[in-house]
């Protein structure tokens, strides 16, 4: 049961940090980054207010606080990369995700403004992303939750797969039709 319920929180996986990033990793990841939004879309925008409330796993968030966290998330993530291209090593500030999964924004059925959001957000990042130069993707950060410094291309990497973990639970709650 435990190794079900860890394929259900993680059904692609954990992040892996390849060995080395290259130039074909990073345009890779900002494209999934671009293109997150439309996908998010085109999985919810037919969802009743029934299926937007299937969760994708027992104990986990519904349909749509999961798009409600990629809007937080990715904000987050926004000033992350601007904090760590304009401060020498800042440290970042971490948030309690679940407690702003619980909050009144993170539980409204209509997902239309945060859909909104996540579409200006990605294109700002995509372009923040897209124009990095060779001496910015060393650049880092300190997670003090984490106790340890992420440089940018291993973050955009990060984030890239943030987006497709999410994809997946939502493509999961539709499957499953939020019972297991």
């Amino acid at each position: 049961m435990e190794h079900n319920l860890i394929k259900l929180k993680f059904p692609i996986g954990e992040f892996i940090k390849p060995n080395k990033i290259n130039s074909n990793h990073i345009s890779e990841w900002i494209d999934t980054i671009e293109g997150f939004p439309y996908k998010v879309n085109q999985l919810t925008e037919n969802l009743t207010v029934e299926q937007l409330n299937w969760k994708y796993r027992p104990e986990g968030w519904t349909i749509k606080q999961v798009v409600h966290h990629c809007a937080d998330s990715h904000m987050n993530s926004i000033i992350r990369f601007k904090l760590a291209l304009t401060e020498d090593t800042p440290t970042i500030r971490p948030y309690y995700e679940a407690r702003w999964a619980d909050l009144i924004d993170g539980n409204d059925d209509n997902l239309n403004d945060t859909l909104n959001l996540l579409k200006g957000l990605h294109a700002k990042l995509g372009t923040l992303l897209s124009n990095l130069s060779p001496e910015d993707l060393p650049k880092e950060f300190v997670h003090p939750e984490h106790g340890k410094h992420f440089r940018l291309d291993e973050t955009i990497g990060v984030y890239a797969w943030h987006c497709n973990h999410h994809l997946a639970h939502i493509m999961q709650a539709l499957h499953y039709k939020g019972s297991f």
